[in-house]
C-alpha cells in the first residue's frame, strides 16, 4: 500500500504518503522535491478512520513546484488547486469535510469551535456536545489572510517571527486596503513593524468575530506558526494550536 494525499492550497501544498516501508518513499515522485526544495517533513505513525496504525510522511511544499511536475499525482486531496491532480478513480473532499473529519480525529473536547486560516480563505466548524452545530468559509474579504501578511512581511523585510503583540489594531476590511494602511502609514514614518503588527492584531480580532466569538478556538493553518497572530487572538479566546495538517488528517 502506497498513497498520496494533499491539501493543495494557493501558495502551499501539505501532502501526507501513506506507507507500508520506508523504500517505498525513496521512489516516490515527490522524494527527489524534498531532497532537492525543502527537509520540511516528518514520519509519524498515524490512525485512519478505522482505527488502524499507518504509517506517513507529512511534507509542506510550494504549489508552484508542485505544479511543474506532472508526474505527481493524488489518491485523495482537498483544496481548489488539487482537482487536476486527482488520479483516475481517486478521491476529491470537501475541504470542510475534510476540515470537520480531521477535527474529529483530533481534538477530545465535545465543545469545539475550530479555525482553519490559509493564504486565501477562512473558514470555521463548531461542535456542541459532539454534535454539528455550525460553520462558515469566507472566500473574499478573509482571502488575503496568510498571503497578504507573507507580502507585507517580505516587502518590508520583517521577520514575522520578531514582530511583537500591538495592543492597538488596524481596522481591516480586505488585504488590499490592509496593504494601503500600512503603506501609507510607513510612508508617513511610523515603523513598519508596529504597522504590521496592528494589522495581523486587525486581522486576529476579525477571525475572532468571524467565529462569532467563542471562548476557545482550535487553530490550524499556517499562521498557527505566526506568533503575533497567534498571541493577538489570545486577547479575545483560548487558543490551541493544531498545525497545518488538519485537513489531511480527515482524508484517511
Amino acid at each position: 500500500m502506497f498513497k498520496i494525499l494533499a491539501d493543495a492550497g494557493t501558495s502551499w501544498t501539505k501532502t501526507l504518503e501513506l506507507f507500508e516501508n520506508e523504500d517505498q518513499l525513496h521512489v516516490s515522485p515527490l522524494h527527489l522535491l524534498l531532497e532537492q526544495y525543502s527537509k520540511n517533513f516528518v514520519i509519524k505513525q498515524c490512525i485512519d478512520k478505522s482505527g488502524d496504525k499507518v504509517k506517513g510522511r507529512f511534507s509542506l511544499l510550494p504549489t508552484k513546484l508542485i505544479n511543474q511536475h506532472q508526474e505527481i499525482t493524488f489518491d485523495s486531496a482537498t483544496g481548489h488547486m488539487s482537482t487536476r491532480r486527482i488520479k483516475y478513480q481517486g478521491n476529491y473532499e470537501n475541504e470542510l469535510v475534510a476540515m470537520a473529519l480531521g477535527g474529529k480525529k483530533l481534538i477530545t473536547d465535545t465543545d469545539v469551535t475550530i479555525v482553519d486560516l490559509g493564504s486565501r480563505d477562512s473558514k470555521w466548524i463548531r461542535y456542541i456536545n459532539g454534535k454539528y452545530n455550525d460553520l462558515d468559509w469566507n472566500g473574499t474579504c478573509g482571502s488575503g489572510t496568510g498571503a497578504t501578511i507573507e507580502m507585507v512581511c517580505n516587502f518590508y523585510e520583517v521577520d514575522p517571527n520578531k514582530l511583537s503583540v500591538e495592543d492597538e489594531k488596524s481596522a481591516v476590511t480586505c488585504g488590499v486596503f490592509g496593504m494601503e494602511r500600512i503603506m501609507d502609514s510607513v510612508a508617513r514614518g511610523f515603523p513598519a513593524e508596529i504597522a504590521i503588527s496592528r494589522y495581523i492584531h486587525g486581522i486576529a480580532f476579525n477571525v475572532w468575530n468571524f467565529a462569532k466569538r467563542p471562548d476557545k478556538i482550535y487553530l490550524s493553518g499556517g499562521l498557527c506558526l505566526n506568533g503575533c497572530f497567534v498571541n493577538s487572538l489570545k486577547k479575545y479566546a483560548e487558543v490551541i494550536t493544531i498545525g497545518r495538517y488538519l485537513l489531511l488528517e480527515g482524508l484517511f
